[in-house]
């Protein structure tokens, strides 16, 4: 994998490399091999430049994406999810780990995603709460604060971005029953979106990003909220933690309760999973700018305004954009007279009262000459 250089033969090496856990018969083997795999990407990572990590990126999350196939392959079984899940947290989540900075991230990064991809169709809200679990005890004891952002933002935040989509596909399913057309939440074996799967065709890539778009993971907010709320409410939380972590409990509390966060948000722009709240808010931000500046704009031009240095400003915003205009004090013919000004105005002043001296008043004279 350090070696290859070309894109579409480090993915087919990638693909080789993660599916080699099925190639181990029992669960201890291929939980050997996962922990090897974890260990020396921890190891090695340092020393990987910049042009080959997009390549070792790409390799991690083919690797875990099998790891969920494998485990989907034993039916989600309770007791192997959660030795896989220790695994994962030991070598990667865990204080006392190696693993860097890079790793940690990535990881939060794809978990949901990859989980999605293969488990969205028939894991239950459950089984769900049990597979996102462990980031709930780490979020809560970790003193990194780089892991608590990530946990906080890539897990939790993503679950209360995605609530529309998960709701959405509850009502058509409970439609579907309605109806009496009840689709199978058992796909076939070796089927990640309930088709039969292709021998000649490959299983990785653009179409599971297809299939797995317009669908979301199951979950029971209050159930989460609740997990959340017993971790962080503990006597050994620190500070930072629960502050953070009460700020998503209230949100899925809110969602339990039927409450959006984003009530006046058109529909369309919920069909992404992946824009998030944040791209949704800047988008509604800038049109009611622009609303704003717009209806200002029309505000200022219907005020009457009869003083002459207002219509001096309206001449010269309403002039060429292509002419540049003088700036006072420069060598422009606009900004001269305005220096030579203020000498006359206090030469006629000064010459009222008869206190000019005779130089300036011989200089006002040639003027008016």
């Amino acid at each position: 994998m350090w070696m290859q250089d070309k894109p579409l033969l480090q993915e087919e090496l990638g693909r080789t490399i993660s599916q080699l856990i099925h190639a181990f018969q029992t669960t201890e083997a291929q939980h050997l091999f996962l922990q090897t795999f974890w260990q020396t990407m921890n190891r090695e990572w340092m020393g990987i430049d910049r042009l080959r990590l997009d390549k070792f990126y790409m390799l991690m999350r083919m690797v875990l994406h099998e790891s969920l196939k494998a485990l989907k392959t034993r039916g989600w079984d309770e007791r192997q999810t959660e030795q896989l899940l220790e695994l994962l947290m030991t070598e990667i989540l865990h204080p006392d780990s190696q693993a860097p900075n890079g790793v940690k991230s990535h990881f939060i990064e794809i978990f949901l995603e990859e989980l999605t991809k293969v488990g969205a169709h028939e894991l239950t809200a459950d089984q769900n709460l049990r597979l996102i679990g462990p980031f709930c005890t780490v979020a809560a004891r970790t003193q990194d604060s780089l892991v608590l952002h990530n946990i906080t933002r890539g897990i939790f935040e993503a679950i209360v971005e995605q609530a529309p989509l998960a709701i959405e596909d509850l009502m058509k399913e409970l439609a579907e029953e309605r109806d009496g057309d009840t689709p199978s939440r058992e796909p076939p074996e070796g089927s990640v979106s309930g088709a039969e799967p292709d021998p000649g065709k490959e299983q990785w890539g653009d179409d599971d990003e297809e299939d797995s778009a317009g669908t979301v993971l199951q979950f029971d907010y209050e159930a989460v909220a609740n997990r959340l709320f017993e971790m962080a409410s503990r006597r050994d939380t620190p500070p930072q933690n629960r502050k953070r972590l009460y700020k998503v409990i209230r949100k899925l509390q809110a969602l339990s309760e039927g409450l959006f966060p984003e009530d006046d948000i058109p529909e369309k722009a919920y069909r992404n999973p992946r824009g998030g709240r944040r791209v949704r808010m800047k988008k509604r931000l800038s049109e009611s700018q622009l609303q704003n500046k717009i209806g200002g704009a029309a505000e200022e031009a219907s005020r009457p305004d009869p003083s002459p240095a207002s219509a001096r400003r309206r001449r010269s915003a309403g002039a060429d954009p292509a002419v540049p205009r003088e700036q006072p004090g420069g060598r422009g013919r606009r900004g001269a007279p305005r220096r030579r000004r203020r000498p006359w105005a206090g030469a006629r002043a000064k010459a009222a009262d008869g206190q000019a001296p005779k130089a300036k008043r011989k200089r006002a004279l040639e003027g008016q000459k």
